[in-house]
């Protein structure tokens, strides 16, 4: 029987990130894949490729979920994008209902700083209602530093700080993405899960970031551990994909590419 995983995410038209590349990592994992939609992403090409954002309608993702657990037995499953605190109400409702033993979430933070409106209360939700439900998180160097309360992410000393800052505050196992925003000639993440802390190293491939790689990340990590896999050992396959997946990287007419996780092998 193929182990199965399941993504509560947005879908990102042009295939390089959201569901659609969590449901190509699932594949290329050896690992089932089943998606539930909460809003429908689309760049916009006549405004500087930026995101048209419609949300799906919370019953209907409530009833995703429900099809979805109905059909095939499930204990893993992958947060993405959210983007409203009523669909954040209805996902968090979803996850309690089913009481996956596994929850991989991709903090997708929108807030840039402290200014009330929509952005911040989507931000506030995600993390009084989904953060204390995952098991499993995967922030970037801006998510890390808004959940770790920190001033800033400099080193990998500071990354590995937000990590344990991170797992103190959420009771998670913390893989912080320091990517190409530190100094180096590396790429760092560090896993930290109360116990140890490992970094993960490889040769950056450029200085700019590749759409998707996030999403590869915590869907790679999410697949594993739907396997059977060890929070350190998913998180080490998971590095992996996600270089393979930048370097084998998808061009298009945006100035960004977008990752594609053809190449990877185990």
């Amino acid at each position: 029987m193929t182990h199965v995983a399941l993504t509560i995410a947005g879908s990102e038209a042009s295939g390089g990130a959201g569901a659609q590349t969590d449901l190509k990592t699932f594949h290329q994992l050896d690992t089932f894949g089943t998606a539930a939609l909460t809003c429908i992403v689309a760049f916009d090409p006549k405004n500087d490729w930026g995101h048209r954002f419609v949300p799906v309608d919370p019953q209907v993702i409530k009833d995703q979920i429900e099809a979805t657990c109905a059909v095939h037995d499930i204990d893993t499953v992958k947060i993405g994008m959210l983007g409203t605190p009523v669909t954040i109400d209805a996902v968090a409702e979803s996850l309690t209902e089913q009481a996956f033993t596994h929850v991989v979430l991709d903090p997708v933070l929108i807030c840039k700083g402290q200014e009330p409106g929509a952005a911040l209360d989507t931000d506030n939700a995600l993390k009084d209602q989904i953060l204390p439900l995952a098991t499993f998180v995967t922030p970037n160097h801006f998510e890390a530093l808004s959940l770790s309360g920190m001033d800033a992410i400099e080193s990998v000393e500071d990354l590995t700080e937000a990590a344990k800052r991170i797992h103190d505050t959420y009771d998670v196992v913390v893989l912080a993405k320091g990517g190409v925003v530190l100094d180096g000639p590396d790429a760092v993440d560090v896993f930290y899960d109360g116990e140890q802390v490992v970094e993960l190293r490889t040769p950056k491939i450029g200085e700019e970031r590749v759409s998707g790689a996030g999403c590869t990340l915590a869907a790679a990590v999410t697949a594993e551990l739907a396997k059977g896999a060890t929070p350190l050992q998913a998180a080490q396959v998971a590095k992996d994909v996600v270089t393979s997946s930048i370097e084998h990287r998808q061009s298009g007419h945006t100035p960004f590419d977008a990752v594609y996780q053809r190449a990877y092998q185990a």
